[in-house]
């Protein structure tokens, strides 16, 4: 970010007031709306309101996460372009703070992340073919071969076992993973 375009950190508290600010107007705003049947429920609709206020959760965020205040900029931007893009899902009391955290943290990862993360990142999700998806088989069976390892008293990594399985989120059987 250009540096005369950079916020302040003695700044960042009024620069958190105007932006929780304009995001409790558009919550207010939308949980005055009558649901539609275009609306959606998802994954950042809350079952109830959270009991703290959105600027109370920014100021948490910016005083724990250390995210830059370019951070917080870059993270309203998002939650507009996520707001335009996603019609269904308008900003509400119910969904704020979850889409406000994912906001900041896609932000987080985007403007603040070290380069050296960065490429390590990057590597990593080269080196899996960016195969992130775990299917519940998937996950069941590692959960049981870690419970039957520890049934064994917590065995040393450095040792040449083999893990007997390694199931794809297609069910099929590949390669076998040391441990």
């Amino acid at each position: 970010m250009s540096a005369e375009l950079e916020i302040p950190d003695d700044d960042m508290p009024r620069m958190i007031g105007f932006l929780s600010s304009v995001l409790e107007r558009v919550a207010e705003s939308n949980d005055g709306l009558r649901w539609s049947e275009a609306q959606k429920t998802s994954i950042f609709h809350g079952l109830t309101r959270p009991a703290i206020s959105i600027r109370c959760y920014m100021e948490r965020i910016f005083k724990y996460a250390k995210c830059s205040p370019s951070c917080f900029v870059v993270a309203y931007i998002y939650l507009d372009r996520f707001v335009h893009k996603q019609p269904a899902l308008p900003l509400n009391s119910f969904n704020v703070h979850r889409l406000l955290i994912a906001s900041v943290l896609v932000s987080a990862k985007f403007m603040d992340d070290m380069t050296e993360m960065n490429l390590l990142e990057v590597d990593f999700l080269f080196g899996l073919g960016f195969q992130l998806n775990v299917s519940t088989t998937t996950y069941h069976h590692y959960c049981s071969y870690l419970q039957k390892e520890m049934l064994l008293h917590f065995p040393p990594l450095s040792t040449s076992r083999n893990i007997p399985f390694h199931v794809d989120d297609q069910g099929s059987t590949q390669h076998q993973l040391a441990v």
